[in-house]
């Protein structure tokens, strides 16, 4: 075979494969178009032709919201969702039950994680509170004991009255005029660090206490505060009474270490640190 023989027999081979493989993308094509003609019939017949419906949109939507009697204490899941709450409002509600938890106001509902106050005002003349649910001091003629101490005020005293500073608790302080639970608590702190109470006016050294309350306090002699032992003590044990700086128990320890053992406050009149009215303030807690 000449040269212009193999031309042309390799000419015809190259069109005689492109043949072939246009044959089998044709069928394919055909094929997948009638797959998509199908689809589209499926679609349309199913949502109709001009519908501009997605394939992803959701077939449900979320049920209106309904309103009607209910009781939060033993609403089931199904009520509490034909109500419009969500499902994990629904299941803070449940294990808020399962622990002992109860609503005994429609306020108590109100406090329900993710409420709005839209939703509170639909559902709120709606709530209905079963007495089961109230506590039973109520059968008595007694205040629930779950009330704040800024519902449930104790009892003052009078004017002829006193507390023992020294000697009180957070109960006994609130029933002074004027002294409520932060400043009981301010005072039995205050108590605590120094030691005790040696003079109503120590009181002065708690930030805006009321003046007009300290007439009815009292001290008694009977209780003797926490002594310091000032020849024993470290410098940093010395330092955490309130009424030693670190300069004063820097002179304590300079003094036993110059001086030996101190036997009064006096001895260390001559340190500047040591003022009369120093002196004076931090005897009742020393010893030797």
């Amino acid at each position: 075979m000449n040269k212009n023989d193999r031309k042309i027999a390799l000419g015809a081979s190259i069109v005689a494969l492109l043949a072939f493989v246009g044959f089998f993308l044709l069928d394919d094509i055909g094929q997948s178009g009638t797959s998509i003609r199908k689809s589209q019939q499926q679609y349309h017949s199913r949502y109709g032709r001009h519908s501009s419906h997605k394939a992803y949109e959701p077939l449900a939507s979320q049920p209106k919201p309904e309103v009607f009697p209910f009781d939060p204490n033993t609403a089931d899941s199904s009520q509490l969702r034909r109500l419009g709450l969500q499902v994990w409002q629904i299941r803070n509600i449940y294990k808020y039950r399962s622990k002992g938890g109860i609503y005994r106001s429609k306020e108590d509902f109100a406090r329900l994680y993710g409420l709005t106050i839209k939703d509170y005002r639909r559902l709120e003349p709606y709530i209905r509170i079963s007495p089961d649910y109230q506590p039973a001091a109520l059968l008595v003629g007694e205040r629930p004991h779950y009330e704040r101490d800024t519902l449930l005020r104790p009892t003052k005293i009078d004017s002829t009255e006193h507390v023992v500073l020294n000697m009180a608790d957070t109960n006994q302080l609130k029933k002074v005029p004027g002294i409520g639970s932060y400043y009981a608590k301010e005072i039995v702190r205050h108590g605590r660090w120094l030691g005790g109470y040696v003079s109503v006016d120590q009181l002065d050294e708690i930030d805006g206490f009321p003046q007009e309350a300290k007439r009815y306090f009292v001290i008694s002699q009977k209780k003797q505060p926490l002594k310091l032992n000032v020849n024993k003590l470290t410098l940093q044990q010395l330092r955490r009474h309130p009424y030693i700086n670190y300069y004063q128990a820097k002179a304590i320890v300079d003094y036993r270490r110059l001086h030996g053992p101190i036997t009064s406050l006096n001895d260390l009149r001559f340190c500047r640190d040591f003022t009369p009215e120093a002196i004076h303030q931090l005897e009742p807690y020393i010893e030797y």
